[in-house]
């Protein structure tokens, strides 16, 4: 049920078409594959490299492929997908700019999470000399996956650079809440980002 996922999650099931075919980049353990299945009637892959959380979507029955996304994506023609999503993984990719490429390259619509490092308590953790930890940032910085963190700013730079159209977005608390004062402030405030994004020149990927 839509209750038992993480909030972005949940939303990512609200933006998804019914009868869709997605590719879900660093599944994990195929949580959200399998709610998409069960609510939306989609179908597809996901593609994980830790393989315990390759068991766990086996034993769920999920499609799942054993793979680096950092390697690429070149064994899917383009346009294969309705929807690529990647979340809470663009920040531990070795090229983030690359792989959203090919995102918009084998799916029609990319959905992407990262959490902000803009946020007011990276910030504050910054200026007392700290690497913050905070709730979508819990690792210590010897232990932490991700190399290239960015704000939520940094980001609409890069889709502005290289032409991608922001269809939709959602940034959210610590709660995982989207309010109006997010909205004044979102670079400062929010610590979730949610986008939604075509490749320049494509028709609507939705299938609502």
């Amino acid at each position: 049920m839509t209750a038992m996922l993480r909030p972005d999650l949940a939303l990512i099931g609200e933006w998804v078409g019914p009868n869709s075919r997605i590719l879900d980049l660093g599944c994990g353990d195929g949580t959200l594959l399998a709610h998409l299945a069960r609510t939306r009637g989609v179908r597809g892959y996901g593609l994980e490299i830790d393989p315990e959380n390759v068991a766990r979507c086996v034993e769920s029955g999920i499609n799942v492929i054993e793979t680096d996304v950092d390697d690429g994506l070149k064994d899917f023609r383009d346009g294969s997908f309705d929807y690529v999503v990647m979340t809470q993984a663009l920040q531990a990719m070795q090229r983030p700019d690359r792989v959203v490429s090919e995102m918009l390259r084998v799916g029609r619509t990319a959905i992407v999470t990262f959490p902000n490092f803009g946020q007011w308590r990276v910030r504050l953790a910054l200026a007392r000399g700290r690497m913050p930890v905070t709730p979508s940032l819990p690792e210590q910085w010897y232990d932490t996956p991700n190399i290239h963190l960015c704000t939520v700013a940094d980001f609409e730079d890069l889709c502005a650079l290289r032409g991608w159209k922001v269809l939709r977005r959602s940034l959210l608390d610590h709660e995982r809440r989207d309010d109006w004062a997010i909205r004044l402030m979102p670079n400062l405030l929010a610590e979730v980002a949610i986008y939604m994004l075509q490749a320049p020149g494509n028709g609507n990927g939705r299938r609502e």
